[in-house]
């Protein structure tokens, strides 16, 4: 390994990814940043010019509409305490004392709701945990879908991945490109994570093996970690299989699918935009009335017309001819609103999304409470999405709890509880949905006719108090409709006015 040099990923020796689902990816971000070549057109001189290209990002539109409806910052996330029944001593509740500290810490929810974005995007999302030896802090690494790389997977997925970042520091007044590669492997049951640091003056190649030293102080080139039974990275990718390459463990981004119809839209819509700069007023008049005027007190000659004007162009015309023509072309606005439409039509289908979802005509996307409302196409396929982002969620405050289980830090453990399973952790997406509080009152209003949750949980979720006053809160009700039934009333009326029975 000494002194190897990568000019791609690839040429690693223990990673082997297919370069088409690299170039997919790489294509992805490109879409989700609109970073188009411009266009080439030949002009009326028969000179070869260029302009920019101009598009309807809806590749980010897309992603973004379905990042906010399935997460937000108002989603509960808790790690339930243990069956009082069974007399089980475990501590669930110190477990959720520690996730809900490490999540502050991190910001974790405003961090995903941000992340959750190019997820959708561009196919994949990794968060890994680490500890923080100089404050025994747990951090969270991020990588994005072209910054992780599946090394192995099994049926539970991914077992094995190595993730990447960049860091380019000013050298002399030249850019160098510093990558680090962080492996994550099982090696006779124990967790190891090896780290490999490379240098390289070109931003598109990953350099040559150098020391760690380079760049990070106190980074070992290799750590195990003895009692995990899960990897610490957490992959999460959009529902769905990924059908461009069956055979890969990379997920694909929600308009990977739909590259071409996004294409049809931004052309169209250069189009029209080009149409428009180009559709301006123009009239052809002689060249006899765009001539100047000699000034009669001997000062230079002075235009007819207002020399800022472009609308007239000189034109030589016979005596007997219109000396002015309007030659304006009408634009052909309703025609490509149309296509438009119709190329959205298609997305919405390709992306499973309801019908009016996305318009080029000027009327408003759908709320995300409309959508619940109506439990339309767009909220089935919101939920679909939900339950990976709810397993992405569980499986990493697991991972937190092992390795703070697994560190030692001043002389103990940084988390010393029993750790939970999946079914012990409850992520509660409800909130992220609405956008005011008489949607989310009506929603649960429905939800406690059917049985479905204690008048005790409704009034803690829409009012956002704890326990304890919305328990205060049921016992007012409760003793005002008991003043007010009817028989009470009888009951209270007849005690007045006839006294106690004997």
């Amino acid at each position: 390994m000494s002194g190897q040099t990568l000019k791609s990923i690839n040429d690693h020796p223990k990673i082997n990814i297919d370069p088409a689902e690299l170039a997919r990816i790489e294509s992805s971000f490109s879409i989700y940043k609109g970073d188009y070549d411009q266009v080439k057109y030949i002009n009326s001189a028969g000179h070869q010019k260029e302009r920019d290209y101009q598009s309807i990002n809806m590749m980010k539109l897309s992603s973004s509409l379905l990042s906010g409806l399935v997460f937000n910052e108002q989603c509960e996330i808790v790690v339930s305490d243990a069956d009082e029944e069974k007399g089980t001593t475990n501590t669930y509740k110190s477990a959720d004392d520690f996730i809900q500290h490490v999540f502050e810490h991190n910001d974790f929810k405003k961090n995903l709701a941000k992340y959750l974005e190019p997820m959708y995007a561009t196919g994949g999302l990794t968060v890994r945990p680490y500890v923080d030896m100089n404050s025994g802090q747990v951090e969270f690494s991020w990588a994005l879908a072209n910054a992780f790389y599946p090394l192995r997977n099994n049926s539970n997925g991914i077992s094995e991945g190595v993730m990447k970042s960049v860091t380019m520091k000013m050298v002399g007044g030249k850019a160098v490109y510093y990558t680090l590669l962080e492996f994550h492997e099982w090696q006779e049951g124990n967790y190891v994570i090896t780290n490999e640091l490379y240098k390289s003056d070109n931003k598109a190649e990953i350099g040559k093996l150098v020391p760690l030293s380079d760049l990070y102080d106190g980074l070992q080139e290799e750590t195990v970690i003895v009692g995990l039974t899960r990897t610490l990275f957490n992959y999460v990718t959009p529902n769905g299989f990924n059908n461009i390459n069956p055979h890969s463990t990379l997920g694909l981004g929600i308009a990977d699918n739909s590259k071409s119809t996004l294409r049809k839209i931004n052309d169209t819509y250069d189009q029209f935009w080009w149409e428009i700069k180009m559709g301006q007023r123009t009239v052809f008049v002689s060249d006899f009335m765009l001539q100047t005027m000699p000034s009669e007190d001997g000062m230079p000659p002075i235009q007819v017309f207002d020399a800022d004007t472009n609308v007239y162009k000189s034109m030589r015309m016979a005596q007997d001819e219109e000396m002015v023509k309007d030659v304006t072309s009408d634009i052909r606005t309703e025609q490509y609103v149309a296509a438009i439409n119709q190329s959205l039509r298609t997305l919405e289908m390709e992306l499973k999304l309801s019908v009016g979802t996305f318009s080029f005509d000027g009327r408003s996307m759908k709320t995300a409470t409309e959508i619940v409302s109506e439990n339309d196409l767009t909220f089935r396929t919101r939920n679909d999405h939900v339950n990976e982002v709810e397993k992405f969620i569980k499986g990493l405050i697991v991972s937190v709890l092992e390795l703070a289980k697994a560190t030692t830090w001043n002389g103990k453990k940084l988390f010393d509880g029993d750790i939970p399973t999946f079914e012990h952790i409850g992520v509660d997406f409800d909130d992220g949905v609405f956008q005011d509080r008489s949607a989310l009152l009506r929603f649960y209003s429905q939800a406690k006719a059917f049985g479905l949750i204690p008048t005790v949980e409704v009034i803690q979720r829409v009012f956002k108090v704890p326990k304890k006053t919305a328990e205060e809160w049921l016992e007012v009700i409760q003793s005002e409709q008991v003043e007010m039934d009817p028989m009470a009333m009888n009951y209270r009326n007849e005690k007045k006015e006839f006294g106690e029975e004997e």
